[in-house]
């Protein structure tokens, strides 16, 4: 199972980090549920706003219900730009190293060459099991590397086999 996009093409947010000698394996955008907390917030900052609404109208402070809203609307920015954030986050396995991209405004790659790669794991907690997502762990020779957690991969036991597959290539079992 090979896991691109569709056309077997990066998007050119990606695209551009790629060397020329290298091609792309694996390229996945992190899980959705790494936006539970805005949703959380955004829904819950409305409950909130609704109920101080209420009782602030009975009050008569008019005032205070457009701070509250203003505040709820902050909090709604901050979920849109949660989500465009997520869109353009991607998971890429090449046949020659991984790479995390992350940020809108500012850029952010974080890079492993497969070949430094000693040990890889995966953890799944309750909620991620529930959900259908993980978190990898990687490990180098004892070096820090920019890339050593990777949270909120999809199907992570696919990926986990693809990528070890292309850490560990197989040979002959006759050892």
């Amino acid at each position: 199972m090979r896991l691109v996009t569709h056309g077997d093409s990066a998007p050119s947010s990606v695209n551009r980090y790629l060397l020329p000698h290298e091609h792309q394996v694996i390229m996945v955008r992190r899980h959705p549920a790494v936006l539970l907390r805005p949703v959380a917030e955004v829904f819950g900052g409305l409950i909130i706003a609704g109920l101080l609404s209420k009782w602030l109208g009975d009050q008569g402070g008019g005032g205070a219900l457009v701070v509250v809203w203003w505040a709820w609307l902050l909090l709604l920015i901050r979920f849109v730009w949660k989500v465009a954030e997520w869109s353009v986050d991607y998971f890429v396995v090449t046949s020659k190293r991984m790479l995390l991209t992350t940020g809108l405004i500012t850029r952010k790659v974080d890079m492993m060459p497969l070949g430094k790669v000693t040990d890889m794991s995966f953890q799944r907690s309750l909620l991620g099991r529930m959900m259908g997502y993980g978190e990898f762990v990687l490990e180098s020779a004892g070096q820090d590397q920019a890339l050593s957690r990777i949270p909120y991969i999809p199907y992570p036991e696919t990926l986990y086999l693809e990528v070890c597959q292309m850490i560990f290539p197989g040979g002959s079992d006759d050892d």
